[in-house]
């Protein structure tokens, strides 16, 4: 039955549970017809959609009206003012209202006694607890503040360039305001020099002519070495320093020993990494196995450096390390999550010397499927430090020095046990977007030399399982002993997304079965009958914009992109905080020791913990992938005029984003550029189609481009388009489903949406997985 209000209206749940009801199918006509009201109602249909609109209870985009983009179940998110009742209203911090339409709210839930850094007022930024309300009254979405942060939203990071006549002007370091600069009299410049990095407090916004700032601090010239990253590290708030507290316990650790550790030294673990590691912190060994009964399987050791010893709960060492969550690694440094005497000496396992290791031993059998595991506080010795592609030579038959005595005893049997595993692995059928990633190499002056595509080996994907299976047998342990833990989970993508993908392969006649549970290999059949096909790199990329964003919880809902149940990250302590808990909380549960998680560790504190590091990870991804776009517009900056190849990585309202080939920079081409004709924007086919010609410019396409403007500061490109693979579109050929299309004047002069300027460089793809260098020995390149 359809309920309905005192004045026979359907009131609020029961529209809401009718969006729902139909995914991507709902217009106000579909609600009207379903419950029965007439023209004169429309009126009154409209005010109650906005009002659930502006609650962020359903999501209105253009012509259709469906259920709201979840957020996650932790987010930053500023707090914007006031309900009728007083109560705190926020909204997420990182959100495309292009993509996604208005911001959905939150309502603040303040407990009686705030916790100390918890309180909170309009104007502030803050972590929250996210969940959804049961309510149709309201905001959809309820928060629990977990901590405030203090950033004044009136100061912004910028470069000062000097004027002759004194004072100087500021050049913001955000893409989205590179065009926006502020004027510095020559009394509030706080002895700012040309070219140093600085925070303005903004002192007089824009009436006439630029807005006033006042230098509030000199953070350091982008003159010098390594400046590029200096900008993302103060943007991001990464903390660079540490705790003179805690670089004294870093400096006073002294080697592990034999006390409360079996002796492993004799066993010729291994480590395998990039040839530019700093850090050693997994080492690995395989043999077959000699019990008949598993006869054709293996034993696989995988020790992981024992950095719960040293870093040990509540010092100032942990406090460090739990703020910063995670090593953040830039072009041209690293910014640590741990100080170097712990995890460039201590906890590297370096050939020849003793170290202190967490080892897990896993049975494989025969099928590739791990039987049973166990895990070990010991002491190894690594025989051997190998970089990827020097395994793989030697494996080719082209061994060296180093790996010639190595091949028969260490490198056949490891390579043996892989070709094992990978069969449990194929059978598994995890998500496979193996996308190409981009490795920047630099010049000793810190510019870009050149960027290469590194090869992707067997030596690659030999470490990447084995430390997934070493990652999954330490969930599987805690859970087997009741103990709290940090989750890596990834969620399944959401409807909306996988009716929007099904969209687009139908305007390619792709079929795309949606029925039953929805699973990995679903995605991979798509993908494997794409393969070798034109359309093979545009499909990829919208297949990965429908996947969710992986992140740490202390619950489990598995891992999607692995097909996996039960997932937690073990293997990478030194540069991971999920990690240290994983191994604290082993150690407790098996009794190995010193350094255990403490008994008032529960799940309730450690969402705590989780919902942070997954903050500090993102954090980490936005600035790394930030500072590749400032040294590529730097590299860049000297070839205006020149013309390059790329392919169309985003489209929008505002024009086409496009990704070099040469470089892999991403850069604009402002929609008004593109022609003398309107242009449509079909969200559907992620295209733009010219309404007179039939022109389609489409995510995937192959373009020839001119790069026109470089802002160097922001990391921004502006191109022209010189030509394009692009079809014409059949007339009246639309993509299945709702209308979703908009158009757009494409020559000089105001867009007919005078609320967005065309030709701003800005942001592209918003919520892509990072494709930059990878740093984690999991599912490489991809944030899972």
């Amino acid at each position: 039955m359809k309920r309905k209000n005192d004045r026979g209206f359907p009131d609020r749940a029961a529209i809401v549970a009718f969006i729902k009801a139909n995914p991507g199918k709902v217009g106000t006509r579909e609600i009207a017809r379903e419950f029965g009201l007439k023209n004169a109602d429309r009126i009154e249909l409209k005010r109650m959609l906005r009002e659930l609109a502006d609650d962020g209870l359903v999501k209105k985009k253009r012509h259709t009206i469906s259920e709201p983009d979840s957020l996650p179940p932790t987010l930053v998110a500023d707090i914007t003012g006031r309900d009728a009742d007083g109560e705190l209203v926020a909204s997420p911090t990182e959100w495309d209202e292009v993509e996604s339409g208005e911001p959905p709210k939150i309502l603040i839930t303040m407990p009686r006694r705030p916790k100390p850094g918890t309180a909170a007022g309009v104007g502030d930024r803050a972590l929250l607890r996210v969940e959804r309300s049961d309510e149709t009254e309201g905001p959809a979405y309820r928060g629990h503040i977990i901590k405030v942060f203090d950033k004044t939203k009136s100061r912004i990071l910028g470069v000062f360039r000097s004027l002759p006549e004194g004072g100087g002007r500021i050049i913001p370091v955000d893409k989205k305001s590179a065009d926006r600069e502020l004027n510095i009299a020559p009394t509030e410049t706080h002895g700012a020099q040309d070219g140093d990095l600085v925070s303005v407090d903004i002192i007089r916004s824009r009436g006439f002519g630029l807005a006033s700032g006042r230098v509030k601090e000199k953070l350091g010239s982008v003159k010098s070495e390594k400046a590029i990253s200096l900008i993302a590290i103060y943007a991001h708030d990464i903390p660079l320093q540490f705790r003179p507290a805690a670089e004294r316990e870093a400096e006073a650790a002294e080697p592990a020993n034999l006390k409360g550790r079996e002796d492993w030294r004799d066993v010729p673990l291994v480590t395998i990494d990039p040839p530019d590691a700093k850090d050693h912190d997994d080492a690995v060994h395989a043999q077959p196995d000699p019990d008949l009964n598993n006869k054709g399987g293996f034993i696989v050791d995988v020790a992981i450096a024992d950095v719960s010893f040293y870093v040990r709960p509540g010092t100032a060492l942990d406090r460090d390390a739990l703020d910063r969550g995670n090593s953040v690694y830039f072009p041209d440094r690293v910014v640590p999550m741990l100080p170097e005497r712990i995890s460039n000496d201590l906890c590297s396992l370096v050939p020849g010397e003793p170290r202190g290791a967490l080892a897990v031993r896993m049975i494989i059998a025969p099928d590739g499927r791990k039987r049973s595991h166990s895990f070990h506080r010991i002491l190894m010795r690594s025989a051997a430090k190998l970089n990827y592609a020097q395994a793989q030579a030697a494996i080719d038959g082209r061994p060296d020095d180093t790996t010639g005595p190595l091949l028969d005893p260490i490198l056949r049997p490891l390579y043996a046990a892989y070709a094992c595993v990978k069969r449990a692995r194929d059978e598994r059928d995890p998500l496979n977007l193996d996308l190409p990633e981009r490795k920047i190499l630099l010049k000793p002056d810190g510019t870009v030399d050149r960027v290469v595509v590194p090869d992707r080996l067997d030596a690659h994907k030999l470490i990447e399982e084995f430390m997934i299976l070493a990652n999954v047998a330490a969930a599987e342990m805690l859970e087997k002993k009741s103990l709290p833990l940090i989750y890596r989970v990834h969620d399944e993508p959401t409807l909306e997304k996988v009716h929007a993908l099904a969209e687009f392969l139908a305007t390619l006649d792709v079929p795309f079965a949606k029925g039953g549970a929805l699973r990995p290999a679903l995605f991979n059949r798509v993908l494997a009958q794409l393969e070798g096909h034109d359309h093979f790199p545009l499909v990829s990329e919208v297949v990965l914009r429908a996947q969710a964003q992986a992140e740490y919880s202390s619950e489990n809902y598995g891992h999607f992109g692995l097909n996996l149940r039960r997932y937690a990250h073990f293997t990478s302590p030194i540069r991971r905080y999920a990690d240290l808990v994983v191994h604290r909380a082993l150690v407790r549960a098996l009794g190995l020791g010193e350094g255990a998680l403490p008994d008032t560790e529960t799940p309730e504190t450690l969402s705590e913990v989780a919902a942070h590091i997954s903050v500090t990870e993102r954090r980490a991804m936005k600035a790394e992938r930030e500072t590749v776009d400032r040294l590529i517009a730097h590299h860049l900056a000297d070839r205006i005029g020149s013309s390059f190849q790329g392919r169309v990585s985003g489209v929008t309202r505002a024009g086409l984003f496009v990704k070099l080939a040469e470089t892999g920079a991403d850069g604009l081409i402002p929609i008004r550029s593109l022609g003398t004709e309107y242009f449509n924007y079909d969200e559907g086919r992620h295209a733009l189609v010219g309404t007179r010609s039939g022109t389609m410019h489409q995510l995937g396409d192959v373009v020839d481009v001119r790069l026109i403007e470089a802002a160097p500061i922001a990391g921004a490109l502006r191109f022209e388009l010189l030509s394009s693979s692009g079809e014409t579109a059949p007339r009246g050929r639309r993509s299945s489903g709702p209308q979703r299309r908009r158009s757009f004047k494409a020559h000089p002069g105001r867009s007919p949406d005078k609320k967005r300027k065309p030709d701003k460089p800005k942001k592209p793809g918003k919520g892509k997985t990072a494709k930059g260098k990878s740093k984690g020995k999991g599912q490489k390149g991809k944030a899972w």
